[in-house]
């Protein structure tokens, strides 16, 4: 018997408070939101370099090129919180924001 798993709505993967955002970064979360027009993607606890201690990384997504122009390597989740989206910093704005894609 095969058992179907539906596909979470935008509700369901928003993140309803900071902590829950925290979260999901300490257990290193996968994130793609859109805020006013533009995708971002954050990543928690990854290794920017091969031996190096983990750390999460925001970004506005699309080419290499603004990946890394934008990229902030942080070391912790509040530190992320601190990133500026457009004209608004993300702490402020992080249960409002559309999340695409969600782990965690």
């Amino acid at each position: 018997m095969k058992t179907i798993v539906p596909a979470n709505t935008f509700e369901d993967d928003r993140f309803k408070t900071i902590s829950d955002f925290k979260w999901c970064m300490k257990r290193g979360g996968e994130v793609q939101f859109e805020w006013n027009g533009v995708m971002y993607c954050c990543f928690g606890c990854v290794s920017p370099v091969a031996g190096a201690a983990p750390k999460m990384v925001i970004c506005q997504a699309g080419s290499v090129e603004v990946n890394t122009r934008t990229e902030k390597w942080c070391d912790t989740a509040d530190e992320i919180l601190e990133y500026m989206v457009g004209d608004d910093r993300l702490r402020d704005v992080i249960t409002q924001v559309k999340v695409w894609e969600r782990t965690i």
